[in-house]
């Protein structure tokens, strides 16, 4: 593989207490996890939509500064919650207080009923997908140049200054997550340093990265450069119940290790286990310990 195996966990900080999610991330760091991540939405997604949702970068530099090691990131920001610009110094500067530990997700945006309930335009998902991919652009400009100027479909720079820049140098790794052939997966190749893929068995995840392959083919762009993810459920170390997202990981040490396998096999580099409330420390020690440890 073109990158180290690396595994990490997904949190959404909704219908869940900022101690319990605190919990879930020092837990996950002390069982040598990788990474950590976040979601992006102001009301909560699948669950109950009266409950608590905490905004993503508030918490995140919280659960920053209660880690140490782990790499923290977002999966994924919608892109028009924010102007890229308001976006870039937000990373750069949780950057510089984590010591170069970012790693930003970007999405374009799916869920209708949030940004009516907000205000927030909602154009057509290839316009989200072409703004996304504008986005990126604008962040790394004023991640990397001094003072960049950009004119775009959709964004516009004049001589914007951003300090202080990211610890990370060049600039912090972005990423993009979908499952999109033809817009999503193509702005992969142009533009992100990752890809990742959500709630898929790995025979889908398989089938969507020979697409980008193709895509990447037609950029030419080396696809050995792109850090590849997958997001799965995790039940821990019993049966999947009914309700699990498609390519959850649940059973036996055994079942658990063997699907893990299955993934890297496929060509993934990172595995996250997608976390829900109650959390089962147990199951994620053990993760840890005893799955993740016989593929480092």
């Amino acid at each position: 593989m073109a990158h180290p195996v690396r595994f990490s966990i997904q949190t959404a900080p909704q219908n869940v207490s900022f101690d319990d999610l605190r919990r879930c991330w020092q837990t996950a760091e002390a069982a040598g996890f990788d990474a950590a991540y976040v979601f992006d939405h102001f009301i909560p997604i699948f669950s109950d939509e009266n409950g608590p949702c905490m905004e993503c970068f508030t918490v995140l530099t919280a659960l920053a500064a209660a880690t140490q090691r782990i790499r923290i990131g977002t999966l994924v920001v919608g892109n028009s919650y924010r102007h890229p610009a308001v976006l870039a110094n937000i990373c750069a500067t949780l950057d510089q207080i984590s010591g170069g530990r970012l790693e930003l997700g970007m999405g374009a945006g799916w869920w209708e009923r949030e940004y009516r309930a907000y205000g927030i335009e909602f154009p057509s998902v290839a316009t989200r997908i072409r703004q996304m991919e504008e986005a990126i652009r604008v962040v790394r400009a004023l991640c990397t140049e001094h003072a960049p100027s950009f004119r775009g479909r959709f964004y516009t720079l004049a001589d914007a200054r951003m300090e202080p820049k990211p610890a990370q140098k060049p600039c912090f790794p972005i990423f993009v997550g979908g499952r999109g052939e033809q817009l999503t997966l193509r702005a992969v190749a142009r533009v992100a340093d990752g890809w990742n893929l959500i709630a898929a068995p790995v025979e889908e995840f398989r089938a969507k990265q020979e697409v980008l392959l193709r895509h990447c083919e037609r950029e030419r762009r080396d696809p050995a450069t792109l850090r590849k993810s997958l997001a799965m459920g995790f039940a821990g170390f019993r049966p999947l119940a009914p309700r699990m997202p498609p390519g959850a990981l649940g059973g036996s040490l055994g079942e658990v290790t063997d699907a893990v396998g299955r993934a890297f096999d496929a060509g993934v580099d990172e595995v996250i286990l997608s976390m829900r409330p109650p959390y089962d420390f147990e199951a994620l020690e053990r993760f840890g310990r005893e799955v993740a440890a016989k593929y480092r």
